[in-house]
């Protein structure tokens, strides 16, 4: 059963996002009782034992001290994005912070354009004004609504788009090492930094958790690190043009969840902006798709995915 579920990428794809909203509501529902600074120290710790573990097993080699400095330095980053988002998921719907929260890949281009010099297509400007009209319609429209008052909506918003531009340079700052290092020694960094960073100065400052948060904190590093364990193993399966649609289902899993354990119901505003939001980022992963094939002098079937 395991091998058939495995040998089918959409599925273990979807299981996989499906998984992740789910992080995200764990979040939104215990880190106002628990903590913020222990979920994030704690969830990355589980996340970076089974990640080092992982990495161990594979016997993977040694980083190079470039690699690690490099690493070290995306993953704070990692960590600051982290912070801010789980946030603005305890100020905000679970649907609206996961819709808004696809901004990222509209600022990926002006940030690859800042640090790697990419050139910025008229086509993807386009496509990031529309989007971001998409964005002031979902806030504006949800922002008349009382019933969206769920906690200090500007420090969530605020919060929120801190994370989406840190994670775009994060996105890009992958780009640049994708070649040089595999999937595995990534996420090994990507959870042992932040917990190396977080975990002293959490028990230094604040002490040690209480017990009964332990197992929630281990559930979230452990859904944490299947995420992208899934998500690696669907990649490597399918097509990534095949799967790129799968990542907006996240916005019916929060819409559910949300309904579900906090009794939110996002308006009309919301949905048509992240209608919005998603064309967009579909506008943007095509044309970066053919013009690559533009440059390669190729069929867009023809190109390496």
């Amino acid at each position: 059963m395991l091998t058939r579920f495995l040998a089918m990428p959409v599925l273990v794809a979807a299981v996989a996002i499906f998984l992740g909203t789910c992080v995200d509501a764990l979040v939104k529902g215990i880190a106002p009782g628990a903590g913020l600074h222990y979920l994030l120290a704690w969830r990355f710790l589980f996340g970076g034992v089974l990640a080092f573990a992982v990495f161990r097993a594979k016997k993977r080699p040694r980083p190079s001290n470039a690699a690690i400095r490099f690493h070290t330095a995306r993953g704070l980053l990692q960590l600051f994005c982290a912070f801010t988002f789980f946030y603005a998921l305890t100020q905000l719907r679970l649907a609206e912070a996961t819709a808004l929260g696809f901004t990222a890949s509209l600022l990926v281009a002006p940030v690859a354009r800042v640090v790697i010099g990419e050139r910025i297509s008229p086509i993807a400007v386009g496509a990031a004004v529309l989007g971001f009209g998409g964005v002031a319609l979902a806030v504006l429209g949800a922002g008349g609504d009382p019933e969206a008052q769920t906690g200090n909506r500007a420090l969530g918003l605020i919060s929120l788009f801190s994370s989406t531009v840190g994670y775009a340079f994060v996105l890009v700052l992958l780009r640049m090492r994708a070649t040089k290092e595999d999937a595995t020694t990534i996420a090994m960094f990507t959870n042992v930094v932040p917990a190396v960073a977080l975990l002293p100065i959490t028990l230094g400052l604040f002490g040690f958790p209480a017990l009964a948060s332990l197992p929630l904190f281990l559930m979230l590093g452990v859904l944490g690190y299947s995420v992208w364990f899934l998500m690696t193993l669907a990649y490597a399966r399918a097509p990534a043009q095949r799967l790129a649609p799968l990542e907006y289902s996240a916005l019916i899993w929060s819409a559910v969840i949300g309904l579900i354990f906090f009794d939110e119901l996002p308006g009309w505003p919301l949905w048509l902006g992240a209608v919005i939001i998603v064309a967009s980022c579909f506008i943007v992963a095509f044309e970066d798709h053919y013009r690559t094939r533009r440059l390669a002098q190729m069929p867009a079937s023809d190109l390496p995915e």
